[in-house]
């Protein structure tokens, strides 16, 4: 039987809030389900909270109003954070997509976040 883990994307105002959300569709409230694309990821892939046999659906309801907090606005924000932490070799990369963010180009973290559970757990994403 497949299990579906409800998003309202009415609920996800910005990527920090995107954490506790999808944590709490999984787990309950206060359920931990990733806090950064590389959790998110390793949580896709079994063993925190989804069916052992992967029959389970993530269902983003709203996801319009998703796609606009997370857009390049948040994506500008969320890549200054990156680039305060990152690798002194890592910062021209994100320099250069910063400055695409900041001019309405490029990946948004809105499609990080798609991107990261689609390839993590394919099949598994509705967008309603």
């Amino acid at each position: 039987m497949t299990v579906t883990y409800v998003i309202d994307g009415a609920e996800v105002t910005g990527l920090d809030r995107f954490w506790p959300v999808i944590g709490a569709a999984v787990n309950g409230p206060g359920g931990y389900f990733g806090s950064n694309l590389d959790a998110l990821a390793d949580c896709l892939s079994g063993g925190y909270g989804t069916p052992d046999d992967g029959d389970f659906v993530i269902e983003w309801r709203r996801h319009e109003l998703s796609r606009r907090a997370l857009g390049h606005e948040e994506t500008v924000r969320t890549l200054q954070r990156r680039l305060e932490r990152a690798h002194l070799s890592n910062r021209p990369a994100l320099r250069e997509r910063l400055a695409a963010a900041r001019a309405g180009r490029g990946p948004t973290v809105f499609d990080e976040l798609v991107q990261v559970i689609e390839e993590s757990a394919p099949g598994v994403l509705r967008l309603d």
